[in-house]
């Protein structure tokens, strides 16, 4: 199965203790897309300005990614962000954002992509979901991506995003800001009250929930020993997600988690190196090696019967 992917296209400046760089392949439907190039087909939606490198859609156009729904703006800049990580690596501190070319994108699905069964909006502007959302033909799984600053000023539409996808995906900072709740179980319940069907709370290196109306699943992150640049690991966890879905066409609940490893997975090769580096040579072999080492490490038998 094929996964119909809209996000953003960007180039990245950005500075972690271990480097800088300038001008690199980013956005968030760029790390989306690659990651889940290594498990499904992928048709992207994006806009780039006419600055955007032809090397950066010839590496796309080498994942397999379908390209044809990039549109070149012209007079236009592709969007920019400009930031840089400390220690903390679970903390970006933004330079600079230019919009460029996102503040006028509104997606053209063709017939086909319409028609694919499994799509996964990236972080974007909630209106532009939405609009996305009404040129579908009855998809059979839509998981969204948010973020904090569309929490804050454009929350009416991003209530009316939640309650028309299957999965909402969500870091744990935004989750208790939506909700107004410190607590992360009862912010996902009050999140499913207003409509949503299931969701993933992203928390970084300490992995990953999973809630719907009946289950619950907790995640560990992988014990990452090497680390050099955080950015796009959440879009690359959710790439990993909507691809495994897609390639095995189901979407029973213990396929979800097993998706869930293959978004951990993806999100973990991501980091450790800047930009997409690390996945421009990241192999099937590697990829099955470290879900099969989550599987060892969470793992474990039932427990013996209490006798004291």
């Amino acid at each position: 199965m094929s996964v119909l992917l809209v996000g953003s296209i960007g180039l990245d400046t950005l500075e972690t203790p271990f480097g800088k760089k300038v001008d690199v392949l980013g956005g968030s439907g760029i790390h989306a897309s690659v990651s889940c190039s290594f498990y499904s087909k992928v048709s992207l939606i994006g806009a780039a300005g006419e600055d955007f490198p032809q090397e950066h859609v010839d590496f796309l156009n080498s994942r397999g990614i379908d390209t044809a729904g990039l549109q070149r703006i012209k007079g236009k800049q592709t969007f920019r962000w400009d930031g840089y990580y400390e220690y903390d690596m679970n903390q970006a501190h933004t330079r600079d954002t230019k919009l460029n070319v996102l503040a006028e994108f509104k997606p053209r699905i063709n017939g086909e992509q319409k028609k694919l069964p499994y799509v996964f909006l990236a972080n974007l502007d909630p209106e532009i979901q939405l609009h996305a959302i009404s040129e579908l033909d009855s998809p059979k799984l839509i998981a969204a991506d948010t973020m904090d600053f569309w929490i804050s000023g454009k929350r009416e539409a991003l209530v009316e995003v939640v309650r028309k996808v299957d999965v909402m995906l969500i870091n744990e900072g935004e989750i208790r800001q939506f909700m107004d709740t410190p607590n992360i179980p009862q912010a996902a319940r009050k999140l499913i009250e207003l409509g949503a069907k299931s969701i993933i709370v992203k928390k970084g290196e300490h992995g990953a929930l999973y809630f719907s109306r009946d289950s619950f699943f907790a995640l560990p992150s992988y014990p990452q020993e090497e680390l050099k640049d955080p950015t796009g690991a959440g879009d690359s966890f959710a790439g990993g997600f909507i691809g495994y879905l897609a390639q095995t066409n189901d979407t029973s609940e213990q396929n979800i988690r097993k998706a869930l490893v293959c978004g951990s997975v993806m999100a973990s090769f991501n980091i450790e190196d800047f930009s997409l580096d690390r996945l421009k040579s990241l192999t099937h072999a590697e990829i099955v090696g470290r879900f099969n080492e989550f599987k060892g490490f969470t793992h474990f038998d039932e427990m013996n019967k209490i006798t004291a």
